[in-house]
């Protein structure tokens, strides 16, 4: 039976992680995600006696997990009102059609964020123009943003990547300053849930927003979910309809979805929320430990840690390298996981290229695609583990 460290992650983590992966070629083997840590069989046991509940209730669809769990979402999360939703991709958009995007209309958007991001405007027919990312941070570049903005733009979708928040009320005012126009923001929250920053709670600073609970998140579901937000009781409402194929009884006022959460994921999410403030603790904690690490192995001229701005949650743990992928091989070689979050930038992924995206367009979205590399963080990863991927780190650059 393999151990604790050699179980992996049954699912797909990137766009190169492969299935099943295990990392036992070292003493201390460290995969880059395992799902384990927040599986003891005190958690089993409390999950299966919800998911029993769920059984013996029958309410397999719009139970009474869902409108718990968004009642707790909100309150947690001084989120107004919560919408729980299929998945992250499908959060976004509810809140795009929601908030009146319409077919052909303009969206900006960060360029360097995963492809749902952009996937979910260009599902309801409305067009991503894609800006470039300030380098330090991996957010939106206001500057770039700004300079996107055209007549046919009805929204600015900001992305909280790898867990630190991104400007959204400075992008707001510049945009206003620049083209006269009180363009919406929406937050693609995905990464980002309970991360609090010098503007308050991301997922409540725009007009709406997008959650993911796909497993790996810092708020996991046993498979997919997500949820979106808004202190807009009229667009709730609309995200509502939307989510149950646009009507109810029978009665459709527009062609929506089905985008209705299991309750079955909520109950495990129920379980779950209780101990994120720990996880979330925990990840903060590692990130500190790792640029502890990178500092003492002098390892400055070769490898940029992320920032650690307020707020920060560490979704990912995401630094530049030298010679990224060369790296990334000498690690999985000494049975350390690590991935690539993005390899492709939006405006270069081939089902964009109708909209014209060359390479040179985006520098700091095209420069990142070439350094980045995440390394483990999950809060099951001990300070030893953390010690060896930096050792396998400086190992490859001495």
């Amino acid at each position: 039976m393999a151990t604790r460290s050699e179980r992996t992650c049954s699912f797909q983590l990137g766009f190169d992680y492969p299935l099943n992966r295990t990392f036992s070629t070292s003493p201390l083997s460290v995969p880059f995600f395992d799902i384990h840590y927040r599986l003891d069989p005190e958690d089993r046991a409390e999950i299966l006696e919800r998911w029993g509940n769920v059984l013996d209730h029958g309410g397999f669809i719009g139970g009474p997990e869902i409108g718990e769990l968004e009642e707790k979402l909100s309150s947690a999360f001084n989120l107004g009102e919560v919408v729980a939703c299929s998945n992250g991709s499908d959060a976004l958009v509810l809140a795009l059609k929601a908030v009146g995007v319409r077919p052909g209309d303009e969206v900006v958007v960060p360029a360097f964020t995963f492809f749902a991001t952009a996937g979910a405007i260009a599902r309801i027919g409305a067009i991503p123009v894609f800006a470039d990312v300030e380098m330090s941070s991996y957010l939106m570049s206001t500057e770039s943003a700004v300079s996107k903005v055209t007549d046919k733009t009805s929204a600015i979708m900001t992305v909280h990547l790898f867990g630190r928040q991104a400007p959204v009320a400075p992008l707001a005012e510049s945009v206003l300053a620049a083209t006269g126009r009180a363009i919406p923001i929406l937050e693609d929250a995905a990464q980002s849930i309970g991360s609090v920053g010098a503007e308050g709670d991301c997922g409540a600073l725009g007009i709406a927003s997008g959650f993911s609970c796909f497993p790996t998140k810092n708020l996991g579901a046993a498979g997919d979910a997500g949820f979106s937000a808004t202190r807009d009781p009229d667009i709730a409402e609309r995200m509502r309809s939307l989510r149950n194929h646009g009507g109810e009884n029978y009665i459709h006022k527009e062609v929506g979805f089905n985008f209705r959460m299991d309750p079955l994921q909520a109950a495990f999410l129920l379980h779950q929320l209780p101990k994120l403030a720990v996880f979330q603790a925990l990840r903060i904690e590692a990130a500190s430990h790792y640029r502890k690490l990178v500092l003492e192995a002098g390892l400055m001229d070769w490898v940029i840690c992320p920032e650690d701005a307020e707020g920060h949650i560490f979704h990912q743990y995401v630094i530049q390298s030298e010679n990224r992928d060369a790296l990334k091989l000498h690690l999985e070689s000494l049975g350390v996981g690590s991935a690539i979050y993005y390899p492709v930038p939006l405006h270069l992924q081939p089902c964009f290229s109708e909209l014209g995206g060359r390479a040179g367009d985006l520098p700091g979205c095209e420069a990142l695609a070439e350094r980045v590399l995440a390394l483990p963080i999950h809060p099951g990863v001990t300070p030893e583990q953390r010690e060896e991927v930096v050792s396998g780190i400086a190992s490859f650059y001495s």
